[in-house]
């Protein structure tokens, strides 16, 4: 799938720059590319509503570059997005120019499909998915929107790791083939998870009651 946005070059950086930007309703980015970077602002609703979509960040995206009123055609992915960890305002955008017959490396979701897993329909087991994104290197054109896995078969104690992953011809995985994307497990007891945080916990107050002056056997209640 592929975008439309228009971007405009700017000269100045740092945080002062970067708040006049925003307050006039755009956003600072910065378009890495054949071993260059180039200063750009733009519309931060663009780059939202490309997000919100399924390809969101692996989308190509042909970006109208206006440079003092010539305008560059580049075609560039979302590669990071910065965000204020309170407001969630877009803070600073950072973009990837593409080559369309070079391969890049990007980050896809995984998405787990299938419905519920075997082991959590019968046994009552917890499935968990490690991996949420993958990062591999393709042709942009081959960028997928997502990789897919079932894990409908999973019984208790069965995971897919990321060598068991099927991904079209052309596409290379760069993580660690031998790295958990999900699994089921059993659920933990309140018994044993009472005794878990109790054995955990215990090591850690007397660690911290020490490192505030105060004797182990103080801190553990116990009288000379």
């Amino acid at each position: 799938m592929q975008f439309v946005a228009e971007a405009t070059v700017r000269t100045k950086s740092g945080k002062g720059a970067g708040r006049q930007i925003r307050r006039a309703g755009q956003v600072p980015a910065v378009m890495y590319g054949q071993g260059q970077s180039h200063l750009i602002q733009l519309d931060p609703r663009a780059i939202q509503k490309i997000l919100v979509t399924q390809a969101g960040g692996t989308g190509l995206i042909a970006l109208s570059i206006d440079d003092g009123g010539q305008v560059q055609q580049r075609t560039v992915v979302i590669q990071d997005v910065q965000r204020d960890p309170v407001s969630g305002l877009m803070m600073h955008v950072d973009l990837l120019e593409v080559a369309m017959d070079k391969p890049v490396r990007v980050k896809v979701p995984v998405h787990v499909t299938g419905g519920v897993p075997l082991g959590v329909k019968r046994d009552k087991g917890v499935l968990h998915q490690p991996t949420r994104e993958l990062h591999i290197e393709c042709l942009p054109r081959a960028i997928p929107e997502h990789i897919e896995v079932d894990a409908s078969a999973l019984e208790v104690n069965q995971g897919i790791h990321v060598r068991d992953l099927n991904v079209d011809e052309g596409i290379k995985v760069l993580d660690d083939l031998d790295g958990m994307v999900v699994n089921v497990t059993m659920p933990i007891s309140e018994a044993k998870l009472s005794a878990m945080l109790t054995s955990e916990g215990a090591p850690a107050a007397a660690a911290s009651a020490t490192a505030e002056g105060v004797p182990a056997a103080e801190s553990s209640g116990t009288k000379k």
